[in-house]
């Protein structure tokens, strides 16, 4: 993922995979994770990543972490040709503020079916 990533305090944060707790966490300089964005295999667990929850510290709002955290998540599920399922709010905006851009990078995402809900609620 991207390196050198700054919040709006011009801090330092980085976003990494957390494949044990399927989210991708930001963290500060420091190492503490400041949020997480959670995703569940689609239907096709090889292939597809359903976003459905994103969360930062209340302790950090208001410094831009969860764009940074959605944009770093796309960003990497593109690379590794993941099709993304945007269910949680942050995730859905994001798509449709920058979705054109996305799929023209070679990036790829569908909406929510009734079979995505139900493997969140299976999996969360």
């Amino acid at each position: 993922m991207t390196d050198a990533l700054t919040d709006s305090t011009g801090a330092e944060v980085t976003v990494e995979l957390d494949e044990a707790n399927s989210s991708y966490a930001i963290k500060l300089g420091s190492g503490e994770v400041a949020g997480r964005a959670h995703f569940v295999p689609g239907p096709d667990p090889e292939t597809e990543r359903i976003f459905y929850h994103t969360v930062v510290d209340k302790q950090y709002g208001g410094r831009g972490l969860s764009k940074i955290l959605v944009a770093e998540a796309m960003a990497d599920s593109r690379e590794r040709g993941y099709t993304v399922v945007p269910v949680c709010p942050l995730f859905s905006k994001w798509v449709q503020e920058h979705g054109d851009d996305y799929v023209a990078e070679g990036g790829k995402f569908r909406n929510a079916t009734g079979a995505d809900l139900e493997a969140v609620e299976k999996r969360s």
